[in-house]
């Protein structure tokens, strides 16, 4: 055994699962930090041998090197921060298999922690096949879901400077949120441009009013009337270019984003698209890409079906979920429940003794699964069914498990779309409420002979 504090490289210990079946006999456990990285092969007569490299991307080559002398053919490892990817890109374009596993199936006995032992542990569980590999799209589509949430990272970095242009305003008293519901839009950012040049009279401000705004131009007039201090001003100042900056790496953003999309399945062919429904012909979002039809194209090639076509959707929800899922779910989720389970809009119920336990949604920060959600809080007003689903949900479960329900329904919805290759095609609201009486008569039907009992209609 290894002496306490010391390291020693190719060393051999004792195989803690000696006389147990193995499923992957070539697996091999890799533990990962910010300057060390261990790794675990199995060695001769039920021991482990383990080694430390360093992090250098030379490092990296020797690692898949000597995992090749032990005739390794599956990896597994902890996705740790972000330094698992370099090893995992390295290893896979070596040809080897591997497999990225989340903490929570790395529930470790009670003891003391070290990186040898993580490294052991990994490669024990792995080689008698008791980890799951965490999802990952296909490799093609791994570059512009990078892309997209660097994108996402603009739009959250530009966001405080908002904020700081509309309490700079409000310490000068002026009231711009009560005169405008979008501060951001059209006419408020010609106000507050105006502002920055040095425009003060409330009545010239006033004049850029859109005509459809609801409230006069006297009433504008009132609420644009500031004390104008020179340290808000200056801040006003600085937040609006700030704001710029963020707006102009966003439009270099989505022309790199459409440069990949290009280079995404090029031979594939796109098909005619479906024609936008009334309902959904002015839902374009102001932070959505510019040049949505043209990315709503390539999303038709890449999927083969109209994601944004779904109710609660667009051309950004489906942009996000194309990228997080990819095209091909069946081959990584066999079911509907599979695919709900992994967004995390399902609950995962814990069954002792016939009993189950616990039927909760696991808290998750899977994007996909937000994405849905996004969904469901779109249509909860709609006159579409996911509306209507909602409300009945609401009713029974409270608006919050309400999203999550619709959000399951809109996902199995998608599900289907992506795996039998059928366009999206929505019922009347009048044809679903008449499917869903059937159902519950038929139900109560049931359970009337259940009990013994006749259902009779009125």
């Amino acid at each position: 055994m290894r002496r306490k504090g010391k390291r020693t490289k190719g060393m051999e210990v004792a195989h803690p699962f000696a006389g147990m079946s193995q499923v992957n006999p070539n697996a091999a456990g890799v533990d990962i930090g910010a300057v060390e990285i261990v790794v675990c092969v199995a060695g001769e007569n039920n021991t482990q041998i383990v080694k430390a490299f360093g992090n250098y991307t030379v490092d990296l080559q020797s690692i898949g090197t000597w995992l090749r002398e032990h005739k390794i053919k599956t990896v597994a490892m902890e996705s740790t921060g972000v330094y698992w990817i370099p090893l995992f890109e390295v290893l896979e374009s070596m040809g080897f298999k591997c497999l990225l596993i989340s903490s929570r199936s790395l529930r470790r006995v009670p003891g003391r922690k070290s990186d040898i032992e993580d490294a052991q542990w990994i490669q024990t569980l792995h080689s008698y096949g008791l980890l799951g590999s965490s999802f990952r799209p296909q490799a093609d589509l791994v570059a512009l879901r990078t892309m997209l949430r660097h994108r996402a990272q603009l739009l959250e970095h530009r966001a405080p400077h908002i904020q700081h242009m509309q309490k700079a305003l409000l310490q000068m008293n002026v009231q711009l949120s009560q005169a405008l519901s979008d501060v951001m839009g059209e006419t408020g950012q010609a106000i507050i441009r105006t502002i920055v040049k040095g425009e003060r009279s409330p009545q010239l401000l006033a004049a850029f009013r859109d005509p459809g705004c609801k409230k006069s131009e006297e009433e504008i007039g009132k609420a644009l009337t500031g004390t104008w201090r020179d340290e808000h001003l200056f801040v006003l100042k600085q937040s609006l270019e700030l704001y710029d900056f963020y707006t102009q790496q966003l439009e270099v953003c989505d022309q790199e984003i459409d440069r990949q999309y290009a280079l995404i399945r090029p031979d594939w062919e796109t098909g005619e698209l479906p024609p936008i429904p009334k309902k959904k012909q002015k839902t374009h979002s102001k932070n959505g890409p510019e040049n949505a039809k043209e990315i709503r194209l390539h999303l038709k090639r890449i999927n083969g079906v109209d994601l944004s076509l779904v109710d609660g959707f667009g051309v950004s929800l489906a942009q996000t979920v194309t990228m997080e899922v990819g095209s091909n779910v069946s081959e990584k989720f066999p079911t509907e429940a599979n695919f709900c389970s992994w967004l995390g809009v399902a609950p995962k119920h814990e069954i002792s003794g016939g009993k189950v336990l616990k039927d909760k949604t696991l808290k998750t920060k899977n994007r996909a699964g937000q994405a849905f959600r996004m969904a469901a809080q779109s249509v909860k007003n709609s006159d579409s069914v996911f509306g209507v689903m909602y409300k009945r949900f609401r009713a029974r479960q409270g608006p919050a498990q309400a999203t999550v329900s619709t959000a399951h329904a809109i996902a199995r919805v998608v599900y289907r779309m992506l795996k039998y290759q059928v366009e999206y095609e929505t019922i009347s609201v009048n044809e679903y409420e008449k499917k869903y009486e059937e159902q519950q008569v038929k139900y109560l039907k049931k359970k009337a002979a259940k009990l013994g009992f006749q259902l009779v209609p009125a």
